[in-house]
């Protein structure tokens, strides 16, 4: 009798399981362990593909997150967008800096001798 091949079920790639699996509410990770990853790569970045982030574990412990390319895209942008806010707030406030005598006064604040500008913390030199 000849020998037939065995038919895979949905998800077999995750030991017949949805990689979700193990996620929870909404925007937790699936997660996948870094052996099941590589052996069915191509099952993973179907999920991918389908908008779900991807979780991989090695000793139980997430070492990486495969995610579509508009979420990382998104993320990625909203970091540059708040690094351009607190740019923007330090030039405002560098600007506010810039009066007339700022320069002169930083420079007394910077010539005043401690025992003038109250109690400091005196720095130990080692030798």
């Amino acid at each position: 009798m000849p020998k037939v091949p065995k038919v895979r079920e949905p998800h077999a790639a995750y030991g017949g399981k949805s990689p979700s699996h193990d996620a929870g509410p909404a925007g937790e990770l699936r997660q996948v362990n870094a052996t099941e990853a590589k052996n069915r790569f191509g099952s993973v970045l179907a999920d991918v593909e389908k908008g779900a982030a991807v979780a991989i574990s090695r000793h139980n412990t997430t070492t990486a997150v495969i995610l579509p390319a508009a979420e990382y895209e998104r993320l990625r942008n909203a970091a540059s967008q708040r690094l351009n806010l607190l740019a923007d707030e330090f030039d405002a406030l560098l600007e506010r800096m810039q009066v007339p005598g700022a320069k002169a006064a930083m420079q007394k604040a910077i010539d005043t001798p401690p025992r003038l500008t109250g109690p400091t913390r005196q720095r130990r030199r080692h030798g």
